[in-house]
Parts: C-alpha cells; structure tokens; sequence
C-alpha cells in the first residue's frame, strides 16, 4: 500500500535530527511525556480497598475454546518509506536535545494520531522490526498504548484486530523490555473495556501458561487483572503453582505471577476459584515440597509477598474457610510481619487491620497479643531510609522556599458538616508525611501500617492491650537514644482513643513529659509530640486549664513559630484539635492566640500557609462570636484579606481561603461586614465563570471549577457534591422561603446520595435532609420514603464513621418528628444503633430536635423500644440540661414503661443498669 501523505508531510516539518555518537539511548533517557515508566505505583493516602463489584461470569466462558474466537489474520504491510519515516520520528523522540523533543511530543505526534493507520505502524515496529533497538521498540509500543488509552474506541476495526493480534501472536518476544511493552498494551486494551470484543484474550492467555517457554508464561501471568473471570482460569493458575512432573519449583517470577493472578480472583469473588477455595487454601497452607507453600517461606520475597496479599483478601472474602487454619496464619503472619523485605512485612502487617474488622478477632487473637504488639512497635520506628528522605537531621529550613513539587495538588473538600465538638482529623500520624517531598514515604509504609494496626486493635481490645504495651512504653518514652523515644511518643498517640480509660491513671505523668518533647532538639520528636498531644486533647480539656491547657496551648503556639517546617505544619494541625476541644476556653487568650497567628503569616512558605487558613478558621468555628471584637478584628483581618487580594481566581490557594473566611464570617457577624460585598460578589463572579467554562469546555478554569464525569455524563465529582449539600443545608437554614419551591427536584438527588462509600457526600447529603424536614414539616411526607430506608442501611452499617452515624441518627430523629407515622414503624430497627450514635454528644439544638423525634415515635409505636429500651434509658441519662419540655417526654416514656411492667419487674430490669446510670435516671426522673 502506499504509504499516506500525512506522515510525510508531518516528518517533513521536523528539525535535522541530531545524531549521538554515544550509541542507542536506554529507556530511561526516552523524552518526557513519551515515555512512560514500566512501573505501577501505589497511591496510598488510604488503605486499599479489597472489595470489588462481583462480576457475573459468562455463560460461554467453558465452551469456546481459544483458537475457535481467533481473530482472523491480517496481512497489514507498511510502506518502506514511511516505515524510515516512522523510525525516524521514533529516534527524534528519544533525542538529547529537548527542542527536538518538544517538537515531536507537542507537534508531530498530536498530528499523527489523527490518522489511524499511524497505529498500524506503530505495533509493527513493537513486534516484527527486530532489527531496530529495543528501546526504539519499546518507545513505539508506549506511544501506541498512549494512543489506545486515549483514542482506542475510534480505532477502525482493522486496526484495532491486528493490534490485538500482533499482541497475542508476540507474547513471548526474547527481549524482556519488548515483553513487558506487550504485557502493559495489552492490559491497557483490556481496561478500555475490550475482554468482550477480544473474547480469544483470557482463554488464549491461559493456554499459553502451559506453554514450555518460560518467557510466554512469564508475561500471560503477568498481563494483569481479568475485567471478569473465566471459570477455567484459577484451575489453570492453581495448576501453575505444582510443577507437572518434577519437584522442582517453576521460577519465581512465574510463581509470583501466578499467586498474584489468582489474588485477582479472590478480589473479584470469581465463581469458579470461590467453588476451588478449599483447594486453595489447602495449597496454601501446605508447607512441605511439592505443594506450592513451600511459597509460603519462599526465598523469593515477590512470592511472599503476594501470599500474604492472599491471606489477606482470604481473611475478608471467606473468612469462613480460615478459621480452622486461623492459628497457623496468624504464626505465619507473625514472622512475615518482621520479614527483612519491607514490602513482604507491609503485606503482612495488612492482615492485622483486616482481622481487626472480624467479629472473631478478639477470639483467636488475644493469645497472641504478647508477641504481635513488640512487633508492631518495633515496626513504628522510623527506618535509616526514612530518616534520610524526611531530612531528620534538618533542624532548620524555614527558609528555604517551598518547591511546587512540595505542595501536591489539593481539590477543595469542604467541611463536612458535623456536630463540632466531634469533628474528626485523620487519624494518621503521618498525614503532615503524606505531602513529603519524596513520593516513596508518601506511599503507605510499614511504619503507618503498623500505627493503624496498632490503632485499631486498641479499639477492640482497649485496657486489655495495656499489661502488654506499659512496660514497652516506659522504656521507649524515656529512652536517651531520639530514633526510639519518637517512636514510643507515636505508640502513645496510637493507643489514646482505644486504650483512654486505662491511660487516664497515667496522664497526670506523660502529659507534661510530652509537653516537654514539644522543645526537644530533634524536629521529628517535636513534631510526632505535637500529634500525640492531639490525641489526648479532650482529657486536657476536661482538667482545670492552668494545669494542662494553658502550659499545652502555650507551647503549642511557639512550636506554630519553630524553625521548621514539619513541626511547623504539625503544630498548627495539633493546636486546630485543641481548638475544637477547647472551644470557648480559649477565649481568656484570644489575643495572644491571634498574635501568634497572624506573626506566622509572615514566616510560612506556601505549604503551611495552607495549614494557617485551618487553623484560624477552626478557631473562629471554636470562639464564635466571641471574635468580634475590634481589637481581634483589626489583626486578623489585614492579612486575610491582602492575601485574599493577591490570589487570581485559577488559583487553587482559594480553596482553603474561601474555607476560612467563611468560619471567619460567621463568628464575626456584623464585624464582617465591611469585607462582605467583595467577598460575596467574587464568590459568584467564580461560580458564573465556572458554568460559563463548563459550557464551552475550555479555558482555564477558576478554583471553583471542577469538571463532571467522563464524556460530560454521570455524577459530578464527589467534592462538588460533598460542597454542594453543604450549601443547600445552610441556604435551607438561612433563607429556605428560595428553596421550598426546588425540594421536588433536591429530594431525589438527595437521597441518591445516601450512599456511605463516599463518606463526606453522604454525612453533607444526610445533614442536608435533616435540616429540611425542620423547615418542611409535616410537608416532608411525600420524601420520606425517599430516604428512610437508606438512613436505617446506614446507622446499621457495621464500622461507620461516628461522625455519619451521629447525623444520621439526628437526621432520622428529625424525619420521625415531622412524619411520625411513616417513621415509627421503623423504629425496632435503629432504635438500638441510634441511641449508642447519640450517647456521648454534648447538649445541643441538633440533639434536642432528634430526641424529641424518638419520644414522638415511642408514643406512636411503643412496642418498637421495647427489647432495647435499657438503650434509651442510657440516651436519655446522657442529657446535662434537656428543656424543660423535652425532660418531661422523658419523664413520661420512663414512668410509662415503669407502670406498664410494674415495680417488680422494673426492679429486676433496673439491676441491669451501670451504678452511674441507675444514679442518674433516680436523681433526674425518680425511677
């Protein structure tokens, strides 16, 4: 065929090509934005989530066998000369001189992938051009798989099919680089969606793992993750792991292949592996040659690795099936938690946070407590590694400025609307690293790993973990050597929220050792003590404040002004929890609060200024109105303001600004108005340019842009939504006479959104409801079916946040006392999960609204309390000062009840109480 004019005239416009003499560029050297590392990397901010959609395998999978769906041959042939055309561009590509670079990348490439037929020449070089170097090779293949993840649904049909078959029929190329080129090409063709356009793929994938030569097996196996399973497929993979006949092994890579192929398996729930599970673990757990564990102390660590991965997926998919096991995974996991490859004992240490979700946890792990907790601990020392790439011998960098590769991009999140004592941080320590300057502590690591597992099994366990953690405690805490001490400061940190009640005895003793950590020469001990310190800030609190807060608070505010910047970001973090806690304590030093402050506002590079909006506005949140005062208004409000002068409107810095200013806004009150109309009229100068942008699609968008889903369908965003629910609730509370006549349309959307996967859309979505049945009324009927049903799901739901779990409760406390009769039949179903949501939040509005919807409802439907009733006793005893109106509903369900199942049995019933409880409910309401 005659080679197309477009790529002569698109290789016409390059420069001369500038020759090396230094031989074929390797990979590595490829231009930037063309070549792509052969590496995946894992994000992980969060834990990774095991759970997968079950797919539903295809009735057809057992009956086609792989060459009866082979796609036909095509015998595609490239011009000569557009084929050295090709070349060339693909030589200019991986030039040294990044002109010539940019103009490939920018120009002539963007020009060529308007041409289909471009792609055809691209995969002939991938796979047939064997006398051109591997890295030219490669960088065709890797350009070809940018071009199928961005154009593949338009490729014409005959290209499409030759791409598909040049993979298949080059799997096993000999050079290693052309193979892994393959495997990403065709996992990438996969994942447009193509398993059911390309049904030869998987079936033909298996059959190559029979092949003899190791170098297609290695690939199939390595190919990826199925979009659906093929039933034959864990048979065939399980067949992988026992050599056919001889005792030997297969090679690791093919053995880590194989374990990580079956783990997608078990991800996926895939039919035919949940009918071999048996088998599997049965394999699994075997340890003697020629099983496959034998894997499970393999000397490959890519193989451990992917066992533990296994264990772990098993632990959460079929729990069931490892219990009668459970004693030899749990010794197992044990050593591999302390494996000398990092990557095995983070694999490992994942297995501890998954039990701790199962209902068994405290059943088969508490005989192993004494040896998994040194372990743990021993895991949240920092590494030599870790120091260096954290700088830790860097006392000093205030001034040094910040890079852009320090600031990671930040999407606005909005704060979730919650009762605000119960606000919640993240709970990792590590959270001020996850913006690091290196990306590879930014990755989830064995020593968060170790925290949370540390973390959560307080939570299940609380004061028991103690007898195996004191002495632990008191050697690291005052140990000489820093690396140790930070990390018992860290332990310290871990246990506070499941361990509490024990370590009250003890804090009298290690608040005021950790406040004097705050000043100790090592930054990260410094910084670690500002977080821990955090943790304990609700029992500083409650003690009289010149005994813990006022020192605690002091110090806190000079580590905001230390010289560096990681204490720096984590003392402005502690001291917003402390200000949450503290609320109108804090006023006594509002003054010397805001001096700090506003002082900082001079000293932060970019970064931490990012944290300072935080702070100042979770103190304005904390304080309230107790900030209008001129004197306060006079030094915080210049500097808010100039930056908020400065800021252009694409600049993402708006985010947290707009976030302040508005806490600061509502505290002020009338103070504020004389920076209102600028404010006011920029925010809808933003939003007016957003939709504007959305129309046309282009531009730079303002910071309050964010674009809808692919292809311009679909949901928006979750932060979009997450603001946008925050908004409707305050404009229903504000000003609901303009909202009344849109509820038909928000309702709907509303409870679509009552979905918990997506925790901060659901607890905004849920308020949001809440705050329109107090305006509607009993107009609120029509709806409730809308969203009830979702609301009970969710308060039901096992390990849900308690901050969704409170809103959800006072939300359906809300519902039932506008429309009791649709809600009280419903109430034996949360009655229970509702009154332990509501127990420990302070006296309040909300609170009040959403017990007067329960009494409501009891007096509708009083048999729905009843097998739960000692719950609602225990709610009710947790009111300090409920209305007047509201004790006397709670006077007459108690007495109620009380007269219905007479002295005696109410007697009987009341032994069951906690002597506090019993106390209380005599004092309050005489029974």
């Amino acid at each position: 065929m005659c080679f197309p004019s477009w790529l002569l005239f698109a290789a016409s416009q390059l420069p001369p090509p500038i020759h090396s003499n230094s031989g074929p560029r390797n990979r590595a050297a490829a231009a930037s934005g063309i070549q792509l590392r052969l590496r995946a990397a894992l994000g992980c901010s969060a834990r990774r989530v095991l759970h997968r959609p079950r797919p539903q395998p295809s009735a057809t999978d057992l009956s086609v066998s792989p060459s009866s769906r082979k796609a036909p041959a095509m015998d595609w042939q490239p011009d000569e000369q557009g084929l050295q055309q090709v070349l060339q561009l693909l030589k200019d590509s991986q030039s040294p001189n990044t002109a010539t670079q940019r103009i490939v990348q920018d120009q002539k490439l963007k020009q060529l992938n308007q041409f289909p037929d471009f792609n055809n020449y691209l995969i002939f070089v991938l796979t047939r051009l064997k006398s051109e170097d591997e890295p030219t090779r490669s960088l065709s293949g890797l350009i070809l798989k940018n071009n199928v993840k961005a154009h593949y649904q338009s490729f014409p049909q005959p290209v499409a099919e030759f791409i598909k078959q040049e993979c298949l029929n080059n799997i096993g190329d000999a050079s290693s680089l052309i193979r892994a080129t393959i495997g990403i090409l065709i996992t990438t063709i996969a994942s447009k969606g193509e398993l059911q356009m390309w049904p030869e793929l998987l079936p033909q994938l298996c059959n190559l793992l029979n092949s003899e030569d190791y170098n297609t097996c290695e690939v199939s196996g390595g190919c990826g993750a199925p979009a659906r399973p093929v039933p034959m497929s864990p048979a065939v993979l399980l067949g992988l792991t026992r050599p056919p006949t001889v005792c030997l092994l297969p090679p690791p890579p093919l053995r880590s292949h194989a374990i990580a192929c079956v783990n997608q398996f078990i991800m996926d729930r895939a039919q035919a592996l949940m009918e071999n599970i048996d088998t599997f673990i049965e394999v699994t757990l075997r340890v003697s040659p020629p099983h496959l564990f034998a894997l499970a102390v393999d000397e490959d660590p890519e193989v451990r690795k992917n066992v533990c991965r296994a264990l772990v997926m098993l632990l959460e998919v079929r729990i069931d099936r490892l219990i009668p096991h459970m004693h030899s995974i749990i010794q197992y996991m044990l050593q591999r938690t302390q494996d000398s490859d990092e990557n095995v004992a983070l694999e490992a240490c994942e297995f501890w946070l998954t039990l701790a979700e199962q209902p068994i946890c405290k059943e088969v792990l508490t005989s192993h407590l004494m040896q998994l907790i040194p372990i743990l601990v021993k895991g949240m020392k920092y590494s030599e590694i870790d120091i260096i790439l954290l700088k830790g011998d860097v006392e000093e960098d205030e001034a040094i400025p910040d890079s852009e590769q320090d600031i990671k991009p930040r999407f606005h999140k909005s704060r979730t609307v919650t009762l605000q004592h119960e606000e919640e941080r993240p709970q990792d320590p590590d959270d001020a690293e996850d913006e690091d300057d290196d990306d590879t502590l930014s990755d989830w690591n064995l020593r968060k790993c170790s925290a949370a597992a540390l973390d959560v099994l307080a939570n299940v366990f609380r004061e028991e973990l103690l007898p195996h953690l004191l002495l632990l405690l008191k050697e690291l805490l005052f140990h000489p050597e820093w690396v140790i001490k930070e990390s018992g400061i860290l332990v310290l940190g871990a246990i506070a929220e499941g361990c509490m009640q024990g370590m009250v005895p003890y804090l009298p003793e290690l608040i005021p050792h950790l406040i004097q950590c705050l000043s100790d020469k090592k930054a990260l001990v410094r910084s670690i003590a500002c977080w821990t310190l955090s943790r304990y800030a609700h029992w500083v609190v409650s003690q009289p404040p010149d005994m813990y807060l006022k020192p605690l608070m002091t110090e806190l505010l000079k580590r905001i002004l230390d010289s560096n910047k990681r204490v720096q970001e984590a003392a402005c973090s502690a001291f917003a929890t402390l200000e949450e806690e503290a609320c109108t304590e804090l006023v006594p030093y509002l003054s010397f609060i805001l001096d700090t402050l506003v002082f900082a506002f001079g000293k932060y590079q970019h970064k931490n200024l990012l944290i300072l909006y935080d702070a100042i506005g979770t103190l304005a949140d904390s304080v309230g109105h107790h900030l209008n005062q001129p004197e306060y208004i006079q030094k915080l409000m210049p500097p808010l303001i100039q930056k908020w002068n400065e800021l252009k409107d694409e600049d993402k810095d708006l985010f947290p600004l707009l976030e302040c200013l508005s806490s600061v806004a509502t505290a002020l009150q009338s103070g504020f108005l004389p920076y209102c109309e600028p404010v006011y009229q920029r925010c809808v100068t933003l939003v007016q340019k957003t939709l504007a942008q959305a129309m046309v699609g282009r531009g730079p968008r303002p910071a309050g842009s964010r674009s809808r889903g692919r292809g311009g369908g679909g949901l928006p965003p979750a932060d979009v939504r997450q603001s946008s629910f925050a908004l409707l609730g305050d404009l229903t509370k504000a000003c609901f006479v303009h909202v009344k006549p849109c509820i038909a349309e928000f309702m709907p959307i509303l409870g679509t959104n009552l979905n918990p996967e997506f925790i901060s859309v659901c607890n905004n979505a849920t308020w949001a409801i809440g705050e329109i049945c107090m305006q509607m009324g009993a107009e609120m009927q029509p709806y409730v079916q809308m969203v009830l049903n979702n609301l009970v799901e969710i308060i039901n739901r096992p390990n849900t946040p308690k901050t969704l779990l409170e809103n959800t409760a006072i939300t359906i406390g809300r519902l039932g006392f506008v429309c009791p009769q649709e809600v009280a039949p419903m109430l034996q179903q949360f009655i229970r999960p509702w009154c332990t949501s509501l127990r420990n939040i302070r006296d309040n509005e909300e609170k009040d609204s959403a017990f007067r919807g329960i009494c409501v409802m009891i007096g509708v439907n009083p048999g729905g309390v009843v097998q739960d009733f000692i719950f609602f006793c225990d709610a009710v005893a947790s009111w300090v000062s409920p209305k007047d109106d509201l004790r006397d509903m709670f006077y007459k369900i108690l007495h109620g009840f009380k007269d219905q199942v007479g002295e005696e049995n109410w007697q009987q019933f009341s032994e069951q109480f906690p002597p506090l409880l019993k106390d209380r409910l005599a004092a309050f309401y005489g029974v």
